[in-house]
């Protein structure tokens, strides 16, 4: 599998760190945009990230050396392809890093990119429950003209496995008379930004094998301005971690994608958020493993 070598790669870190056979975790950058309908430049977000998270210290305070076991950066999956077929690239290239073992951070691009990554995750993890972080719902069945759009990220989603909303404080009637039908697992933004007590519920809706898809427009736009729709409110970088780390604690996190960057030339504080998020993820699902080789020191 071909893969970007230092320091062109997340981190910056030197090929010992970062080769492909060797790596317990991996980035896929998948820069498409192709339904946007808003601020477009959400193509440029995973080479934003990519390039911030060299600016970010690999000792993390949390956790400790995290990059030690081994994260290699794919080169990026690039189709210009209509979002219909886009999604069978997205499935075709996860499933083939799935089956070498590894652990999977997909960078994007907008959020239409997440429906085929999940139909991989589904082939290979029985009873997956995918967690939305999200402004959104998503929960169109179709919009301006197509089922894959990045407003119909979640149905799509929703027609392969259960998921659980989190953060969600923008919708269309259509999309709410869905949630009103099925029931949804939503945990609306006005009643969960300023407290920690919904942890526990919202983990508790989730199946034992789970894939987390956070879109960055599910943070405050006070920490995460650059994003293609952004919505007033949202949550804090200290809380979402706090229920991200909890999930993991509490769940098996088969893999992740963080969507929706649209860089801005004038503020990089957003694509660092991005890139220290990218981080946590991996240094959570690897946490036990890092503890230990840390005891031994």
């Amino acid at each position: 599998m071909d893969y970007l070598k230092c320091p062109g790669n997340f981190l910056e870190i030197p090929d010992a760190y970062s080769n492909y056979a060797d790596s317990c975790a991996v980035i896929l950058p998948f820069p498409y945009e192709k339904t946007t309908s808003y601020i477009k430049g959400t193509e440029k977000g995973p080479d934003a990230i990519i390039k911030a998270s060299g600016q970010i210290e690999l000792y993390d305070e949390e956790i400790g050396n995290i990059f030690e076991i081994k994260i290699s950066t794919l080169k990026p999956l690039i189709t210009k392809e209509m979002p219909e077929l886009m999604v069978d690239a997205g499935f075709a290239c996860i499933k083939e890093v799935l089956d070498d073992g590894k652990f999977i951070v997909t960078l994007g691009g907008e959020h239409s990119i997440t429906s085929g990554i999940v139909k991989a995750f589904r082939e290979k993890y029985s009873g997956l429950s995918v967690l939305q972080i999200d402004a959104h719902s998503d929960l169109r069945e179709e919009y301006q003209g197509s089922r894959h759009s990045h407003a119909c990220a979640m149905k799509r989603v929703a027609e392969i496995c259960p998921i659980v909303q989190v953060g969600i404080r923008s919708m269309s009637g259509e999309e709410f008379e869905f949630v009103k039908e099925k029931k949804m697992n939503i945990f609306w933004a006005k009643d969960i930004v300023d407290n920690d007590n919904w942890f526990n519920k919202a983990i508790s809706r989730l199946t034992r094998n789970v894939y987390i898809t956070l879109d960055l427009d599910g943070l405050d736009p006070g920490i995460m301005p650059s994003v293609g729709t952004p919505e007033p409110g949202g949550l804090g970088y200290y809380q979402t971690l706090r229920f991200l780390k909890k999930v993991f604690e509490s769940r098996n996190v088969v893999g992740c994608d963080v969507v929706e960057l649209c860089p801005n030339k004038s503020n990089a504080a957003p694509d660092v958020t991005a890139a220290r998020i990218v981080y946590k993820l991996i240094g959570y699902k690897f946490m036990n493993e890092i503890k230990v080789k840390d005891n031994k020191i």
